[in-house]
């Protein structure tokens, strides 16, 4: 008869013997057990667990194996892991060599917003309904198409750019250039692309955390991306030039700078409120619940962006 190894060779053999109605001598059961005590004791097939032997006898006591806990990857880690940090970023650490100019100025982005930008956004959120507030951001996003576009076409992703046309034809004429987001609706959905992960996506590294005076925080290869796309939308050279090419015509002459300007500040100004509106309550619940609110704005913005890049 064939034996195993391990417990299944061992409770294999006692139930072979009792099956038999063979008598085992004391001197055979006590090798027997000597044996089957080692392999309890070393472990089978090099497993790690809780092991049980079978019972042999009435008396036989049950035998377990401390359990050795195994290291696990952690899904997190890996899915917010950025494959174009440089290696002077420093694993599970924050690349922010600029830190005490970036807390300066990130106190005073803090003091603009909390006696200039939230006063005049609690007033605007009195003002003007939840639908009317989503309805022109959703006119803004519509606006920043090309850019998004463009860089879907730059890093070769062929659907998203066929999404991102489909999406500005459907919500510039069906959703009344842009207010209503039908495309949405109909599930025309693609995660949106910007220049700085354009750059990411051909190998440029991050770089240091920047905080610039009234915008949003950024990397400086996301700020070099940040300019990037104000190149890439044509509203700004053909429309609103603050892009002067020659030979180029735009809707507003490039002579009249003043008008181009008020208006770009104008909305620009406008859609940082909205926004603001928009959020009046999220960040108030940040601000009361983080003890260090500049620590947590870099980290979740780096986070975000290493996830946005992965896409």
């Amino acid at each position: 008869m064939r034996m195993k190894n391990g417990l299944d060779g061992a409770h294999s053999e006692v139930m072979w013997v009792k099956e038999a109605g063979v008598i085992i001598s004391s001197r055979l059961l006590a090798c027997s057990l000597l044996g089957f005590a080692i392999v309890l004791l070393t472990g089978c097939a090099g497993k790690t667990g809780t092991t049980k032997s079978q019972e042999l006898t009435d008396r036989t006591p049950e035998v377990t194996q401390p359990r050795v806990p195994v290291p696990r990857p952690d899904p997190v880690q890996d899915e917010l892991h950025d494959p174009f940090a440089g290696a002077d970023e420093g694993a599970g650490e924050e690349y922010d060599p600029w830190e005490p100019f970036n807390t300066n100025i990130f106190e005073f982005n803090r003091k603009v917003d909390r006696f200039v930008l939230k006063p005049v956004a609690k007033g605007y959120n009195f003002l003007l309904p939840d639908l009317v507030q989503v309805g022109i951001s959703n006119i803004f996003y519509n606006l920043r198409f090309a850019p998004r576009f463009l860089n879907n076409v730059f890093q070769g992703k062929v659907k998203g750019a066929g999404i991102e046309m489909g999406r500005f034809l459907i919500n510039s004429t069906v959703g009344i250039a842009g207010f209503f987001d039908i495309a949405k609706n109909i599930d025309l959905v693609t995660p949106e692309e910007d220049f700085g992960q354009t750059l990411g996506f051909y190998g440029v590294t991050p770089g240091p955390y920047l905080v610039i005076p009234l915008l949003p925080p950024f990397t400086v290869r996301d700020f070099t991306g940040f300019l990037g796309d104000i190149a890439l939308n044509p509203i700004n050279w053909l429309v609103l030039p603050i892009i002067e090419v020659n030979g180029v015509p735009s809707v507003i002459a490039h002579k009249n700078r003043m008008t181009t300007t008020i208006i770009q500040l104008g909305s620009r100004v406008g859609e940082i409120v909205n926004e603001r509106s928009r959020n009046l309550e999220k960040f108030q619940g940040v601000e009361e619940a983080t003890l260090d609110l500049y620590t947590a704005v870099r980290n979740a913005y780096l986070q975000k962006r290493a996830r946005a890049i992965l896409e």
